[in-house]
């Protein structure tokens, strides 16, 4: 459905009229986000509708993503773009003497997520809708989500995100649709009807209630659903609930995204929302399945129903399909399993086996007791499947329970038909090192899928202006057919192009600059390298490593050596248990607030860490970024999607060989790109060799010497303690992450950056060059792989 100017406008005022009795000279911002956002919902509802009676009526597959996060950042500009009304609104609300920009401030991030991971959960349903296929999301609707960072004394501190707390515009409340999920209690199997049955004693039930959030596919007319569970009290247990604390033990259910799990009742609570949204989750698609699709045989179940497992969070998909159809549906247990691994496919996100999750099975028997017998079950006949076949060894590597714990990646896998990893390399180290007894179980299952980012969000919506001089550069097909973008490099010699490109990065940096003073009071000079790491605060990822090459520089300056001019933006959150992360924090803001109080560098450099980075941060940073920091520990980073973001944005890579950076480094070839580094070779051969000193290379280096010392010298007083921290942790031996060793292969790549930068016309080229191929991670490519090779799905009509 279009919409003119003129409909916009009175469409507008009757919202303003009826929701505020206002008009629109006197409306404020919120009454016009929320009179905006409800003219959206008008437009796009009927879309919604028609998705829902088409996928119905065609009987298509449809794929069902479970994620524990989900990051879709702000929706109206959004929602605005996909529909096909954002240069019309604008100029609409131009006539009226308004601005966008300053109504859609006035919308809360949604809080659904941490880092890439709900990002890319978040991408994926984007792109499903805008390339033709019915896709569904399922989650938790936190009610605060991850913390709100604060930064007090230069610590992190944690607040709760009340995004909520004005109302979410987007989400429709689906009570009718509404299961309930049990805990706790026993479970006797008893005989019933020739079907061993199980009988429940004790335990308590939560009612879970879905709210839908609609996702708009780019002008496709498609609607999709990311379908976000809330925990209520069932009217029939309201009696068990008589305090006011016993109903917000129900509440905290889905209060908070990643409760603290450094004690037993966090790691209980994180536990028990897992199983509550897979559970809710799969009721309701067997619900949809049965009276929607009025459809009767459950062994017809993988032709209608892809379910996806992102990440180890919601691999109890695995055990309570197979609970619904052995116990509700009396499916043969052999059957049933078919079944399910027809229809389950996985995603693993990292090889660090510390993140691969684990639960204690005492834990898992006390709150889960018919999920952990169902779980034991499948686990006593994989070992049987493979007694005689393998070596006692790998089935002892590869059960699910073992040494006490139920491990969550093992029944991920051994319970689906796809296991893929997010890039080349990764998916190679897990064939290879991590899972490689499973690879050699399993050869079929695995492949990799590259992840891949919404560039309509990180072009259009973030970068306006170089979206409008693609158009005038390679066409406006771009916008549907992101290929066309490889055509940018017909420009690389054209002086007026790369003169624009550059004069576009100015603009971006210049308003970078003026929110970093009205955040911080700091005074950025907006010709400065803007040298950006933003992504989660983790050893592996080496915000220490960029923290070191900070006080290499600071160090230079005092000491009369000259630096081209640098901004280092950092943007970051660090978990609340995670005491060494918090630590870095701590420091990284010390050793700020030193240098940017020193006059005697006269502002040759600034060290600036913005609080609380989400989507809407993001999308302020990463125009603005000339240098993109992806300078993870060899092997350990995934994939990664901020180096996508930041390269589509025209920002250039400093890089290790891991993850996506060899993809992107194999896109924009060597010229276009800083590799520094440790390859996955030296890295292995050191943790197999047990042979990392870092000491005596911090004894043979002096200038590596001065800067670590530097950590405990008093240069950063406020930090004494974290410095202290930082410093036993890269001289360590074996230090896993593996700083030193990179330090000085760091340096040079940041000198040949500074050599780069001197020529502006060259850097025009080389972020040229990086815009146009960041189309090989558009995520809608990805998506098709996804529904071609792994799902199974086919296009709605």
């Amino acid at each position: 459905m279009q919409i003119t100017k003129e409909e916009f406008k009175k469409e507008l005022e009757q919202k303003l009229d009826s929701q505020f009795a206002v008009d629109v000279e006197h409306a404020s911002l919120g009454e016009l986000y929320s009179a905006l956002s409800n003219v959206l919902r008008d437009g796009y509802a009927p879309n919604w509708r028609e998705t829902r009676i088409k996928e119905a009526h065609e009987g298509k597959k449809q794929v069902y993503y479970f994620s524990i996060e989900f990051l879709p950042g702000t929706l109206l500009r959004s929602n605005l773009l996909n529909l096909g009304w954002m240069d019309t609104v604008k100029s609409a609300l131009k006539d009226l003497g308004l601005n966008l920009d300053d109504i859609a401030a006035k919308e809360p991030d949604m809080a659904l997520g941490n880092g890439g991971l709900g990002r890319l959960a978040a991408a994926f349903m984007d792109s499903l809708a805008s390339t033709g296929y019915v896709g569904n999301g399922n989650g938790i609707r936190y009610k605060y989500g991850l913390f709100k960072q604060k930064f007090v004394n230069g610590y992190q501190v944690e607040l709760p995100n009340d995004w909520l707390q004005k109302h979410n515009h987007w989400e429709v409340m689906r009570d009718n649709k509404s299961v309930l999920v049990h805990f706790g209690g026993q479970v006797n199997l008893v005989q019933k009807d020739n079907w061993m049955t199980p009988e429940y004693n004790g335990g308590y039930s939560i009612k879970a209630v879905p709210y839908d959030i609609p996702v708009v596919g780019y002008h496709t007319g498609i609607v999709n659903t990311m379908r976000l569970w809330d925990a209520e009290i069932p009217e029939s247990e309201e009696i068990n609930y008589p305090t006011i604390d016993d109903r917000r033990k129900v509440e905290d259910l889905t209060s908070i995204l990643y409760p603290d799990d450094s004690s037993y009742s966090g790691r209980l609570l994180r536990l028990k929302q897992e199983y509550f949204f897979v559970s809710a989750g799969l009721q309701s698609i067997l619900r949809y399945y049965t009276k929607d699709l009025k459809q009767n045989d459950m062994h017809n179940l993988p032709k209608y129903v892809a379910v996806h497992i992102n990440d180890t969070h919601p691999a109890m998909a695995v055990a309570e399909l197979m609970r619904l159809l052995v116990d509700e549906y009396h499916i043969d247990w052999d059957e049933a399993w078919k079944i399910t691994v027809q229809v389950m496919s996985y995603t693993n996100h990292t090889i660090m086996a510390e993140a691969m999750e684990k639960w204690d099975i005492n834990m898992m028997t006390q709150l889960l007791p018919r999920i952990m017998q169902i779980i034991t079950e499948i686990d006593r006949r994989y070992v049987i499947s493979l007694t005689g076949k393998v070596a006692e060894s790998v089935i002892n590597d590869t059960r699910i329970v073992n040494n006490g714990n139920v491990q969550m990646a093992h029944l991920a896998i051994i319970g689906s038909h796809s296991v893929n990893g997010v890039a080349p390399l990764h998916t190679h180290l897990l064939e290879t090192e991590v899972l490689k007894e499973f690879y050699e179980l399993y050869p079929e299952r695995f492949n990799n899928k590259t992840n891949g980012i919404t560039l309509r969000r990180w072009l259009q919506i973030a970068n306006p202006k170089l979206s409008k001089l693609l158009d005038q550069t390679v066409g406006r097909d771009w916008r549907t057919d992101s290929a066309k973008m490889l055509l940018l490099q017909d420009s690389y010699k054209n002086a007026k192009v790369l003169k624009q490109i550059n004069e576009i990065k100015l603009e971006n940096k210049e308003k970078l600059a003026k929110f970093i003073k009205k955040t911080t009071g700091i005074t950025v000079d907006p010709t400065a390298i803007f040298d950006v790491q933003i992504k989660r605060l983790h050893a592996y990822k080496r915000q220490t490593l960029k923290l070191l090459h900070i006080i290499k520089l600071y160090h230079d300056l005092k000491n009369g050596i000259d630096h081209p001019k640098r901004v280092v933006i950092f943007g970051a959150k660090a978990a609340p248990s995670y005491t060494y992360a918090k630590d870095v924090i701590k420091v990284i803001n010390e050793v700020a607030n030193v240098i940017n109080n020193d006059a005697s560098i006269h502002g040759k450099l600034k060290v600036i860490f913005l609080e609380n980075y989400d989507v809407t941060l993001a999308e302020k940073i990463i125009p603005a970024a000339d240098v993109s920091e992806q300078i993870s520990t060899t092997t350990k980073e995934a994939s990664g999607t901020s180096n996508m973001k930041l390269m589509a944005n025209g920002a250039l890579t400093v890089a290790t060989m891991d993850g996506a950076n060899v993809d992107i480094a194999k896109a924009v070839g060597q010229d276009n790109i800083f590799i520094f580094g440790l390859n996955k070779d030296q890295v292995y051969d050191y943790y197999n060799k047990h042979d990392y000193k870092p000491r005596d290379m911090y004894n043979s280096d002096q200038v590596m010497k001065e800067t670590v010392d530097a950590l405990i010298d008093g240069s950063f007083s406020k930090a004494a303690n974290e410095g202290r921290v930082l410093y036993d942790s890269f001289l360590q031996e074996n230090e896993e992450f593996l700083v030193l060793a990179d330090f000085e292969s760091y340096l040079q790549a940041q000198k040949k950056i500074e050599e780069n930068w001197h020529d502006q016309r060259s850097w025009a080229q080389k972020a040229l060059v990086n815009i146009a191929h960041s189309e090989e991670f558009n995520a809608d490519n990805t998506v098709a792989r996804y529904a071609k090779d792994i799902w199974g799905l086919k296009k709605l009509n």
